[in-house]
């Protein structure tokens, strides 16, 4: 008796990237593509109309983030198998959406090589993470995260907008942001506001 294919609910809003994982998807007999959705909502809303063995979630999505998505799926079904497609291998973006219930993490560059062993792998009731992901994630486990208000700030920062604008925005003193900043260095190992800012995108801290 042959049986049942993987059934698979793909969330992106590139439509491109969808019907790249199709192509990649289609060969494989054990594996059938069964919804698509392009935000936030729509992947929750396929979820709980079609409720896939596996979903491949967005991080970065309109409507709905994928990290929210991901928590919504999961409070509608706890054992739901989510994999993460992302173009961000830093460590906090992987870690919230572990947090969140996922149980793979997959950079978009690396899909060709390894979506369909991650597919297999997370529907097995395993984790799928990639070497250097695990890597990044351990070697930063245990440092004191930023606060709200420092990523804010780094935010801000990474925009090219001075201590002096990033004061009046937050309506707080421009000796509070230089303090908040000084923290942020300490807490990320660097020296300035350029090497805070690329180390921080770099870790998928702050997104442009």
């Amino acid at each position: 008796m042959t049986s049942k294919p993987i059934r698979i609910l793909v969330a992106d809003d590139h439509v491109l990237l969808r019907q790249g994982i199709a192509g990649i998807v289609a060969p494989e007999p054990d594996l059938e593509i069964v919804g698509e959705a392009a935000n936030g909502a729509e992947a929750v809303a396929a979820f709980e109309r079609m409720r896939p063995d596996i979903t491949l979630m967005d991080l970065q999505m309109p409507v709905l983030p994928g990290i929210e998505a991901i928590s919504r799926i999961r409070d509608l079904a706890p054992n739901a198998r989510i994999i993460v497609l992302t173009t961000y291998p830093g460590d906090v973006q992987a870690v919230k959406a572990l947090k969140a219930g996922a149980y793979g993490y997959l950079l978009k560059s690396s899909l060709i090589d390894e979506l369909l062993t991650a597919i297999r792998t997370v529907h097995g009731g395993r984790r799928f993470i990639p070497a250097d992901v695990a890597q990044e994630i351990a070697l930063h486990s245990a440092e004191e995260p930023l606060s709200d208000r420092e990523v804010e700030i780094l935010t801000l920062v990474s925009a090219g907008k001075a201590n002096k604008l990033v004061a009046h925005e937050l309506r707080v003193s421009e000796q509070t942001v230089k303090a908040h900043l000084r923290t942020i260095f300490q807490k990320l190992g660097v020296s300035d506001r350029t090497q805070a800012v690329t180390t921080a995108l770099r870790r998928g801290i702050i997104n442009l």
